[in-house]
């Protein structure tokens, strides 16, 4: 999406990103999504015309996320890990874990996208028991599209995780976007 454009019809429908935003402020701007507050602070309930079809949570929501399908960290990990986001897709039975790494100049971010597939495989033990699948997600600005980060984003495809630059699109994830 162009900052400040008009849309139209190839418009991208998704989350759109801009330095370190709220997930659930992303999807109360578009049409058709609310998002509801849990009771036990495990983050939010995602809707779409009034059906649920997500969670969405971030750091230590998480973890008590995982509580109300009696999952307890420590059984599965040694130290807890903490998303700036997680979103589980209810339709898909996934979660995906969302890392947003905004940067503007060179920094600790680029050894970071190296431990993608420690952490993918990290959250997969702690819901193997789910059945859940777990996408790694990395959502990047431009600044990672210079030449010095191809073979770190060559590296984040092979080991089966993900990135996208400064906007995920709903269809990706498995959501409506009409």
């Amino acid at each position: 999406m162009i900052k400040g454009g008009t849309g139209g019809g190839k418009t991208i429908t998704g989350l759109v990103f801009e330095n370190k935003v709220n997930l659930n402020v992303l999807f109360e701007n578009i049409d058709g999504y609310s998002i509801i507050k849990t009771k036990n602070k495990s983050g939010n309930y995602i809707y779409y015309n009034g059906n649920i079809v997500g969670r969405s949570f971030k750091k230590h929501e998480f973890y008590r996320f995982l509580n109300e399908y009696d999952i307890d960290w420590k059984n599965h990990l040694s130290k807890k890990l903490l998303p700036d986001n997680g979103l589980f897709v209810i339709v898909r039975d996934t979660l995906f874990i969302i890392e947003i790494k905004f940067q503007q100049v060179a920094g600790s971010v680029d050894e970071k996208l190296q431990t993608c597939d420690f952490k993918r495989k990290q959250y997969t033990k702690l819901v193997h028991s789910l059945n859940w699948k777990v996408e790694y997600v990395y959502v990047l600005n431009d600044w990672f599209k210079q030449d010095s980060y191809k073979d770190t984003l060559d590296y984040i495809h092979s080991m089966n995780c993900h990135y996208l630059f400064n906007v995920i699109p709903l269809k990706w994830l498995g959501l409506p976007d009409d």
